[in-house]
């Protein structure tokens, strides 16, 4: 009887414990426990990764535990984004969505992974990133004016490129096209550092691409800026013009943003938020990231909801009107 009792009592204790533990991973108590992965679905150099590098400097400081970040580029941001909706939801991987992967790439496909607006727990954007319009310094061109008076002049001479086929850069420029009235060739490479890349190099001609990933080659020199997409001026590009003060109206900024697989326990949000906020409240990382052209802003779990599903809505009449392929 008393082997049976101290059995019993054992199995208790057992019992009790994984209730305790259950309990404290519900509430997020002891979260985190270990390394935690930050997804980035974008490749080393584009606007997404370059901000994410600079916001994890001091976010695993501020949530605990380091923070390690792990690129799966690839079908406009939908491989990494449907690698983060389908992870453990524990907190452990973290996914930095941004327009392309949330907004652009589900357009492209017939059957999409996931459901941007109701697969995903969101946390809170950390920086609108407006496109930056730059030429390669040879071109003979300071101005969006110019710039649509030389592609008239040169009818299939002159290239745009972009990050691929339905990135942002892509759509981006077959609006400033359809404003301003005007055609280039399109030049699509794989990721946005190749397709800035080959605007410095003479290989394509111009491109309008999320400011992070050109920011640091305009102050070198290596490229020249012409305008921003913001609808207004910006303090963080106090001497470039916006596109709407020549084509009125034009505005396609960016945004990138933490979110979470959807069963992923509130509590443990709510850490990696506190943690998000106190991070960008750093001066060294707030000035880090408006250095690259991006403002900081951050709102609400429903705020951050909204502006997908508005987003979501609004580019899916603008791929269709520009006649992007399904795959």
């Amino acid at each position: 009887m008393r082997y049976f009792l101290r059995l019993a009592i054992a199995a208790a204790i057992a019992a009790a414990n994984i209730l305790i533990s259950t309990a404290a991973a519900a509430d997020g108590d002891d979260y985190p426990r270990r390394a935690v992965r930050m997804l980035s679905p974008n490749a080393p150099g584009s606007a997404n990764d370059t901000l994410l590098r600079l916001l994890t400097a001091k976010f695993g400081d501020m949530l605990g535990q380091s923070v390690y970040i792990e690129n799966q580029a690839g079908a406009g941001g939908l491989i990494g984004t449907e690698m983060a909706k389908n992870a453990a939801p524990d907190g452990y991987t973290i996914l930095s969505g941004s327009t392309a992967g949330m907004s652009i790439a589900p357009h492209l496909h017939k059957k999409p992974p996931y459901d941007s607006v109701n697969d995903f727990q969101f946390i809170s954007t950390y920086a609108v990133q407006p496109n930056l319009l730059v030429v390669n310094p040879a071109l003979p061109v300071k101005t969006v004016q110019e710039l649509i008076d030389y592609c008239k002049a040169r009818p299939g001479q002159v290239n745009m490129a972009s990050a691929g086929p339905g990135s942002q850069s892509h759509l981006a420029g077959l609006m400033l096209q359809a404003a301003g009235n005007f055609e280039s060739l399109h030049v699509p490479y794989k990721g946005g550092g190749a397709s800035v890349l080959s605007v410095m190099t003479g290989e394509s001609n111009w491109t309008i691409t999320p400011a992070p990933a050109a920011a640091g080659h305009v102050r070198s020199g290596k490229l020249r800026p012409i305008a921003h997409s913001m609808p207004q001026r910006t303090r963080l590009l106090p001497d470039i013009p916006t596109v709407a003060e020549t084509l009125p109206g034009f505005n396609y900024s960016a945004w990138n943003g933490l979110l979470l697989p959807k069963a992923t326990p509130r509590p443990i949000a709510e850490k990696i938020r506190a943690a998000l906020i106190k991070t960008l409240a750093v001066p060294e990382i707030k000035e880090a990231i408006e250095k690259q052209g991006a403002e900081v802003i951050t709102q609400s779990a429903e705020e951050f909801r909204e502006l997908v599903r508005v987003e979501f809505e609004n580019t899916a009449k603008l791929v269709k009107a520009a006649g992007l392929k399904v795959d």
